[in-house]
């Protein structure tokens, strides 16, 4: 037994020594011979030194100052790295910490709302409700025991509601647009010139989606908002945020652990059109804080099919009793009765609108303010959405673009192709077909509505090429467009190569 007892002994001891060893080898013996390196260096500086003369002590000095600073900077690099890891460690500890509060939260919510469903039941159940407290109740449990609580008491406001509005007749869409204006003026303080107010419902009729761009303090967002009053239903104005990147920004998301779909108010102002009989405006303000093409995507995408029944959004994948009542297989349908506006400030603080967007919308561009002028009182209007198709319908039958203007456009084609290399595409010849006709029923010409096309669908293309290398092409183009059409019957597009060629 004392055998294994001094075996023990010895192992123990051989194995802490080496242990001490390593730890001296890799720990400590790397700075012992710190001390007669130093020597070493200063044995070599006595060697020299006082043959250096001035020119040897001033570059020795020079030398010293650079040796010191770098030491100094690899110093810093270190401190900076380590303060940079400690700080991504903490926010990600942070992090964690602020998720597991957010699920408590969540958890406790989802209890309290348990509960209190269970005391709305009691009280309808047990306490003698009247008959209108107990379906007040009832609905109150179903909005909250609802995956969709905002859309569900959005069913709940209009299910016994009349939202039929009876056609005004003998209205032309020229009297639609001075009407609006002097609506505008009149009543709100708004000056646009009719020339604006003639392109707004040109491009309603022509797109779904319109874009009133310019300098800040221009009238983009008050004309939206004038838009609505004068129809007689507000219009929902829904601030883009810069952090936008996706759909579930616009319409919100299902959340797994609540089993509630998180709801925005663009997808209420969006579920309330479906009641709707009227013309219903939701503007995204500031809509280029964000990229467009990122969370607006789907929209831009299912309003290009040509069958209005495919204008569908997915929000969940399947129904469940209690769910909205106009929510089909847990997809919406977009009614036709719906207008976005967007607003867009250009300047540094957002991003550049892509050409997808613009091929898709209608842009408005808002470089001064409105001038006063005296305008005859007018009241509000409210017709159906049905009336409004139908006096664009009918402006497409009445004023349909004339084959000297086509074919002239075309060769306009040609110019820029040849020129340019840009081609104007069927999307905006589609377009043109609706928009002259309505620009002319609102009072406008044929010329007026083909310059503000090619200015705003074709010039704002060239934005994207070298102007530099190209202010010989656009003098032609300048010039082409007087040959063409007339001297000055293009103003807006000859004022827009006037400014390219001066800005660059």
């Amino acid at each position: 037994m004392s055998a294994y007892f001094e075996y023990l002994r010895q192992i123990l001891i051989a194995f802490f020594t080496d242990l001490g060893h390593w730890f001296y080898q890799f720990i400590v013996s790397p700075w012992v011979d710190v001390g007669n390196n130093f020597n070493n260096y200063n044995s070599i500086f006595g060697k020299f030194h006082n043959e250096f003369g001035f020119w040897g002590w001033f570059f020795y000095v020079i030398f010293l100052i650079f040796f010191v600073a770098l030491l100094a900077a690899i110093g810093y690099g270190l401190f900076l790295l380590i303060r940079r890891y400690v700080r991504f460690v903490k926010k990600e500890i942070d992090k964690d910490e602020l998720r597991r509060q957010v699920e408590r939260l969540n958890y406790e919510l989802y209890t309290a709302t348990e509960e209190k469903n269970k005391i709305l039941n009691l009280k309808t159940a047990y306490m003698g409700l009247k008959p209108s407290e107990a379906a007040a109740q009832q609905e109150e449990i179903a909005e909250v025991m609802s995956r969709f609580p905002k859309l569900t008491s959005v069913d709940n406001n209009y299910k016994e509601r009349d939202t039929s509005i009876m056609f005004k007749e003998g209205l032309s869409l020229e009297e639609l647009c001075n009407s609006f204006r002097n609506y505008a003026a009149s009543k709100l303080g708004f000056y646009y010139t009719i020339d604006v107010v003639r392109q707004l419902f040109a491009g309603i009729a022509t797109s779904k989606l319109i874009i009133l761009e310019g300098i800040s303090g221009t009238g983009k967002t008050s004309l939206a908002y004038a838009l609505g009053k004068f129809f007689c239903f507000d219009s929902s104005i829904i601030p883009v945020q810069p952090s936008w990147k996706d759909r579930s920004e616009l319409l919100g998301y299902y959340n797994e652990f609540t089993k509630k779909f998180n709801e925005t108010e663009f997808l209420k102002s969006l579920y309330i059109t479906t009641y709707r009989k009227d013309i219903n405006v939701i503007v995204l303000d500031e809509m280029n804080l964000a990229r467009i093409e990122y969370y607006f995507a789907e929209f831009l995408s299912v309003m290009e099919m040509k069958e209005k029944e495919n204008w569908v959004i997915d929000l969940i994948p399947s129904q469940e009793k209690g769910d909205p009542i106009h929510l089909v297989e847990g997809k919406l349908y977009i009614p036709q009765n719906v207008l976005f506006i967007g607003t867009a400030n250009n300047d540094d603080s957002t991003f550049t609108i892509s050409d997808k967007v613009y091929d898709r919308a209608i842009s408005l561009f808002f470089d001064d303010k409105g001038r006063p002028f005296e305008a005859q009182e007018q009241e509000p209007l409210s017709i159906p959405y049905a009336q409004l198709e139908a006096l664009f319908s009918e402006a497409k039958k009445q004023y349909a673009i004339s084959q000297a203007m086509l074919d002239k456009f075309d060769e306009l084609d040609n110019f820029v192709i040849k020129k340019f290399k840009l081609a104007f595409g069927n999307r905006i010849l589609k377009q043109l077909e609706t928009f002259v006709p309505n620009y002319i029923a609102c009072g406008g010409s044929e010329t007026d509505a083909f310059d503000f096309i090619f200015t705003n669908k074709i010039l704002k293309k060239f934005e994207s090429l070298n102007i530099s290398f190209l202010k010989e092409e656009l003098q032609e183009l300048y010039n082409y467009l007087d040959k063409l059409y007339g001297k000055g019957k293009f103003p807006k597009a000859q004022a827009y190569i006037e400014s390219m060629i001066k800005n660059n």
